[in-house]
């Protein structure tokens, strides 16, 4: 079977990258265990024990489309210095050779985008200026990664060590050279990730040296976008020069324009001291910002850096503690942990200024500014995890949101840097930004929010501008829907609406029912009353001939196949899977497909139930849809792709709680501690949002709003230390003894000191600091059972 295979290939992969432990661990997974146990000792090999910056692994999810990076980063900071290996997004765990190391990546995207700026250590003579040819092998034998630190020993050119680190706003790297007179670091201006169109590098001196990227693509062309960058090596060079295309020209000091651009630089290391250390610091607006970054945060050692680096991690990480269930879950966990607090990025240099989305510099005043937003993906689990989490940085973000409306005209869907994309369809800023208003982030803010999302829900970006909007909303507003128009030709760059009505309008109603809850709860009365009934919009595609949603022509009538497993106009899915889009109103939905006991029978076919409850892991990775793309033409459930994030908690509203369980407990299955233990695309950590929070036993079930849906922790206590500021009591808690041993199912809760019947708590509960009590068992019990337990539809 695929998946023995698969655990037998992870098996030699522990063996072999991770030494004695990886040793242990492959015995355990060729013996049936699919996660690995934590470490004994850290990477760098000191032994210390406790660090929970040694249960993160990150090299976990940089195989089969996971798309994650292994290399150095802080939390949310705007340098990522990884390793690209020729992958389009640039690691790939099965490639063998590596053409840099460059300053910008993303986490689980499913497009090409960063790379910019690819440093390369070399010996010998420059020989080729295109970084496949001049790429050397490596073995991840002599490969490790620890949160802010990477290590690997290049195979060519003499056996070179490369380390890389980072600050906020730099990329650290220390080269150990053979004894050569030759030892080379190129810097590549002119090839990235992405398309780069225009590039500039200057030697500035025998020392320092600059570059200007500028590039337009993400998934498709864009506008431009401009990266500068400032390298200072930590010894003179012996020599240097720059290229031009496959022109070489020793002793030159410049190269600009489109095409292969470069610089490099030579040092000689005949003489015993055979290490080259530089810091690149990076800037969006000029590069005086970038030699304002550099003076500001390159100034540490490398060993300092490395160690402040991975002090940042281990303060983020300690927000959350777990302790008992299975150990073997740990890792999985905390490397979820890292990856969801990876994006989006600090935007703003040192000096607070910005490149806004009217081209032009801004300052950030009583905020930090923010930018690369995977909206579609990440409203709906990493938005809710970091306001419980790192609230400042949520409150900045949505702040961040607001300026890139009011400088740019418009909300975005998927910002590249400082440029729309229009990737992905719907609405997913009001969901995020309504999210920021009920998590209670937006003191003082609130209508400036709420007129953003007011212009944004009831119209249309002007054809001039970057920004697609909600690009059907003229007749999504008169007709309740938007209509399938495959055949449109698009107006902008990105995806369409139109070539997605069914999905559209799913995902405008989704938006329109969350806006409908800050409306009222700002006075907006009226407002309130006129988005809560857009809300209900998803009545509109529901085929009562085949008890699915279906899509409507132009002239309102459905079209497509009546095979919910082959239907059109779902983006990135299929009418099975975006059937139980509409959390704002799971008992409306329950009541259209036939009541809680027909809605119950759809999901138990939906996840193959019977066959689950018998080998979940199997159905898992053979039953349920197991290629990271593999989005159309099926009927199952998909745990690797958004739209159907929140449907193993639509139980909860045909009561069967315990079904719940079991269907997360599966997927979570699925997270492992080897390079292909990420679900899918991790879209910027909202796959590892779902991980987590799914773990902990806190969903947030309706996208928009403060609901919180319970399930069975897969750890028998999780405390989470939450910034007072937002949070007074400072804790919250959960406690289910047992629940990662035996004890499945909830039999009881506890909110608190009084008894909780429902399946679901609000933001104020956990503000309150009422702390949670599962009482856990091997069989369930009736709680959770009754339709008054299950989460409430949106106001």
């Amino acid at each position: 079977m695929a998946w023995i295979e698969r655990r037998e290939r992870d098996a030699r992969w522990h063996a072999r990258v991770r030494g004695p432990v990886g040793a242990a661990v492959a015995a355990g997974l060729i013996a049936g265990t699919l996660c690995a146990p934590a470490p004994a000792a850290t990477a760098d090999g000191s032994g210390r024990r406790g660090r929970l910056t040694d249960l993160v692994n990150p090299f976990i999810g940089t195989r089969n489309e996971g798309n994650t990076f292994p290399g150095a980063a802080v939390p949310f900071g705007m340098v990522q210095l990884s390793p690209d290996t020729g992958h389009k997004t640039g690691y790939d765990w099965d490639d063998s050779r590596i053409r840099g190391f460059s300053a910008v990546h993303l986490a689980g995207v499913g497009c090409a985008a960063g790379g910019d700026l690819p440093v390369m250590p070399t010996t010998g003579d420059i020989t080729s200026t295109d970084n496949a040819v001049y790429a050397s092998a490596f073995s991840h034998d002599q490969e490790s990664a620890s949160p802010g630190y990477y290590k690997v020993r290049l195979a060519g050119y003499g056996g070179i060590t490369a380390e890389l680190s980072a600050t906020e706003r730099t990329g650290r790297q220390r080269y150990t050279f053979p004894s050569t007179g030759k030892a080379n670091v190129l810097l590549n201006a002119g090839q990235a990730l992405h398309k780069v169109t225009d590039s500039r590098v200057r030697v500035l001196d025998d020392r320092t040296v600059a570059t200007t990227v500028t590039g337009n693509s993400f998934c498709q062309k864009t506008r431009p976008y401009t990266v500068h960058t400032l390298t200072r090596f930590d010894r003179p060079f012996a020599s240097h020069g720059t290229w031009s295309g496959k022109t070489v020209t020793a002793g030159g000091d410049s190269s600009e324009g489109s095409g292969r651009r470069g610089a490099y630089v030579r040092f000689d290391t005949t003489g015993g001291d055979r290490d080259v250390e530089a810091v690149t610091a990076i800037s969006y607006v000029d590069p005086v910002g970038a030699t304002r970054n550099l003076h500001s945060e390159g100034r540490d050692s490398f060993d300092e850096t490395v160690i402040a680096a991975r002090q940042s991690w281990e303060k983020r990480l300690a927000r959350v503690r777990v302790s008992g269930g299975d150990p073997e879950r740990r890792r999985p966990f905390y490397s979820a942990l890292y990856r969801a607090l990876q994006h989006p990025n600090t935007g703003q240099d040192v000096d607070d200024r910005y490149t806004g989305w009217d081209g032009t510099v801004h300052r950030a005043e009583g905020f930090t500014y923010y930018q690369y937003w995977s909206l579609w993906d990440s409203y709906r689990t990493q938005a809710q995890l970091l306001s419980l989490l790192a609230p400042q940085e949520s409150r900045d973000m949505a702040l961040s949101l607001l300026k890139v409306d009011e400088q740019g005209g418009w909300l975005p869907k998927w910002g590249y840097g400082t440029v729309e994309t229009n990737i992905m369809t719907g609405d997913p800023a009001t969901p995020f930004l309504t999210n920021a208003y009920q998590q209670g982030l937006l003191t003082g803010h609130e209508e400036e929010v709420y007129r953003t999302l007011r212009k944004n829900a009831d119209g249309r970006p002007p054809a001039d501008s970057q920004y697609t909007g909600r690009e059907a909303n003229s007749e999504y507003l008169d007709r309740g829907f938007v209509p399938h128009l495959p055949g449109r030709a698009k107006q902008k760059p990105g995806d369409s609406d139109f070539h997605h009505g069914a999905s559209a309008t799913l995902e405008y109603a989704l938006a329109d029912a969350a806006l409908a809850g800050m409306a009222r709860d700002l006075g907006h009365r009226k407002d309130a009353r006129r988005y809560a009934t857009r809300g209900q919009n998803y009545r509109r595609l529901f085929d009562a001939s085949t008890g699915f949603f279906r899509p409507r022509d132009a002239k309102g009538a459905f079209t497509g196949p009546t095979d919910p497993a082959k239907g059109k106009s779902f983006h990135e899915g299929t009418p099975w899977q975006y059937l139980w889009l509409v959390p704002q109103d799971l008992p409306g939905l329950v009541s259209l497909i036939g009541g809680h006991k027909a809605a119950e029978r759809r999901l138990d076919t939906f996840f193959s139930y019977e066959r689950l409850r018998s080998d979940p892991v199997r159905t898992a990775r053979e039953v349920w849809v197991s290629g990271p793309y593999d989005y159309y033409d099926t009927d199952t459930y998909n745990p690797q792709n958004e739209p159907g994030l929140g449907a193993p908690y639509a139980y909860l509203s045909t009561g069967s709680p315990r079904k719940t369980t079991d269907v997360v407990r599966a997927a979570l299955s699925l997270f492992t501690d080897t390079p292909d233990g990420v679900t899918g695309n991790d879209d910027l950590g909202t796959m590892s949002s779902w991980m987590l929070l799914s773990s902990i036993g806190v969903f947030p079930v309706t996208p928009g709003t403060d609901t919180w849906a319970l399930t069975t922790p897969v750890f028998d206590r999780v405390d989470l230390s939450l910034d007072r500021r937002w949070y007074p009591r400072g804790r919250f808690s959960i406690s289910a003894p047992g629940a990662g041993d035996t004890g499945r199912y909830v039999r009881s809760a506890r909110l608190g000191d009084a008894g909780l019947t429902r399946t679901w708590i609000t933001t104020d509960d956990i503000r309150a600091g009422r702390n949670l009590f599962f009482e856990v068992g091997a069989e369930p019990s009736a709680w959770g059972t009754r339709p008054q337990d299950a989460p409430p539809p949106a106001p």
